[in-house]
């Protein structure tokens, strides 16, 4: 692609996740946070000595923030709950689509405001019956819309009017007017399968691209500026760490390589990371 900045992811951290995912910077204790879906574990890095750890847990943790109070606010599989700092569970806020046995929750990140907006999918027949909900500062969860077999890309624009979304299987980011929602339109239609995302602070949108072994970074217009590729056929999500926000940390997957696969890219499911010359955007923790 011409006039396209082209960078090498390089490995941070060999943690062979099954499904690495949901990762995120916490600048309350200079950690990378991420979640191995499949290994039900919660995983940290941090840059200044590079040391690292695995927290186990009792599900699959699929996206989650810190709240503003201290602690965690976690959605599992099944369901959205408030966790300690010290990772005790403290209260269940709400299951999701209990009547739908195939339906689980995926991919989420905080609004501008310091909600939880959290999407799910159909991982047993792909069908587009699940939904994205919001979970509000005072516990209270409301559904945004259905229609979604895989949802993905949640991140929010720096003024927090527009909520970046992707449903997987149709290979395109929305831009979704975030006051009523009501105004939607194709942000850009992605060269791969669009998995998850964030924003810089120059408005640009980073994309990982399920099986295409890249990031990719789209300006305002839609217009492909940089990539990234990896030594890892299935990026996950990305986002900006780092006190000056200058890294940006890719997790991978494991989910569906064979063996053939996993000699020829043996570091599937590391932590990855580069170094754009772009700055990112802190998220809000969540503000309940």
């Amino acid at each position: 692609m011409t006039g396209v900045v082209a960078l090498q992811a390089a490995l941070v951290l060999d943690c062979a996740n099954g499904h690495g995912e949901g990762i995120l910077w916490n600048p309350a204790d200079c950690r990378v946070w991420w979640t191995d879906i499949q290994g039900q574990g919660l995983w940290w890095f941090r840059p200044d000595d590079r040391l690292s750890g695995r927290i186990a847990l009792p599900a699959r943790l699929c996206a989650f923030a810190p709240r503003a109070g201290g602690g965690w606010i976690m959605a599992f599989a099944d369901g959205v709950e408030l966790w300690s700092a010290d990772f005790r569970r403290e209260a269940r806020l709400h299951t999701f689509e209990p009547g739908n046995p195939h339906t689980r929750l995926n991919d989420g990140r905080t609004d501008r405001q310091g909600r939880f907006v959290v999407g799910g999918m159909n991982e047993g027949t792909g069908a587009f019956d699940s939904s994205v909900i919001r979970v509000n500062a005072d516990r209270s969860v409301e559904t945004l819309f259905g229609g979604v077999s895989c949802a993905n890309s949640t991140c929010f624009s720096a003024d927090g009017s527009t909520m970046f979304f992707a449903d997987s299987p149709r290979r395109q980011i929305e831009a979704i007017a975030y006051g009523g929602l009501a105004e939607r339109r194709v942000f850009v239609e992605t060269p791969g399968i669009p998995d998850g995302s964030c924003v810089d602070a120059d408005g640009g949108l980073w994309n990982a691209v399920w099986e295409g072994a890249a990031v990719m970074r789209f300006d305002a217009q839609g217009r492909v500026t940089h990539r990234i590729d990896l030594p890892a056929r299935r990026a996950t999500c990305c986002a900006f760490g780092g006190e000056d926000l200058a890294t940006l940390y890719i997790t991978t997957s494991r989910l569906g390589a064979d063996a053939a696969e996993l000699v020829a890219t043996p570091r599937a499911g590391g932590l990855f990371a580069a170094r754009p010359g772009l700055l990112g955007l802190a998220d809000r923790p969540f503000a309940g």
